[in-house]
């Protein structure tokens, strides 16, 4: 991918899922990949502004610049409100959304002072999910938190875009990832899990990888004129509803 050698990109939630696999693709690609995770080593917990801070000061000084970030670090929850406790709620938004503000934060710090490369100081991609773009049944406080995800990058990309700084949202769709086995593998769910991978076109759930090759091109110079987009990558599951008619068309 054209632009990713030698960047400098810091990935969270970087040792599973799609963090993981978009460090390993950022790596491939020739980037210097800087992983971090509350379940790494250090633990760096993105709710935690001097743990964030002191990434982006070590990326500079062991570096000089830090041209890149993709923040996968992120948790499920939810529940019908009436049904939810206040401290589910506060956790959920802490990490998912205040977790979001402090890794921008101090990504924009940095971006900022230093010179721009091809006229660009640096790309913020995001993580929020489908569920940021529409409603699902008992979605709350995640899709709450992940539709803030979406708007607080487009704030960043209108804000900072004048200063060469690049900021998108990537939206998966269900993404075969432990999360996601750990929501919809428990007992009963399994109309549920057959009806979700319905509704996406492609009749199945994402790979982490194929939302790592989107998260790489847009930290790379191939998406520079690209920002302030929430690009869902769902297998078609925002191109509209079905409702079993494929089916009576014989096309399923």
């Amino acid at each position: 991918m054209r632009g990713l050698a030698d960047k400098v990109v810091i990935v969270t939630g970087a040792a599973s899922g799609i963090g993981k696999a978009t460090a390993t693709r950022l790596g491939a690609e020739g980037a210097a990949v800087i992983g971090v995770d509350v379940a790494g080593e250090p633990g760096v917990d993105v709710t935690d502004e001097d743990a964030i801070r002191e990434t982006f000061d070590r990326a500079v000084a062991e570096h000089g610049r830090v041209d890149g970030v993709v923040h996968a670090a992120g948790m499920a929850g939810g529940g019908p409100v009436h049904m939810l406790d206040a401290e589910t709620w506060d956790q959920v938004l802490r990490v998912n959304l205040t977790g979001t503000f402090l890794v921008v934060k101090h990504a924009v710090r940095v971006m900022l002072e230093q010179e721009p490369v091809d006229d660009e100081r640096g790309s913020i991609v995001t993580l929020a999910s489908i569920e940021g773009l529409e409603g699902t049944a008992g979605g709350s406080v995640y899709n709450a938190s992940k539709g803030g995800v979406v708007l607080l990058t487009k704030n960043v990309a209108i804000d900072y875009g004048g200063r060469g700084i690049r900021a998108n949202a990537i939206c998966p769709g269900f993404i075969d990832t432990p999360m996601t086995a750990g929501v919809f593998g428990a007992p009963g769910m399994e109309r549920t899990t057959e009806e979700i991978i319905r509704e996406h076109k492609l009749r199945r759930y994402g790979r982490p990888e194929e939302i790592a090759a989107v998260a790489a091109f847009l930290v790379s110079t191939d998406a520079s004129f690209l920002t302030g987009q929430a690009i869902a990558v769902a297998g078609g599951y925002t191109a509209g509803r079905d409702h079993h008619v494929t089916e009576l068309l014989g096309l399923n």
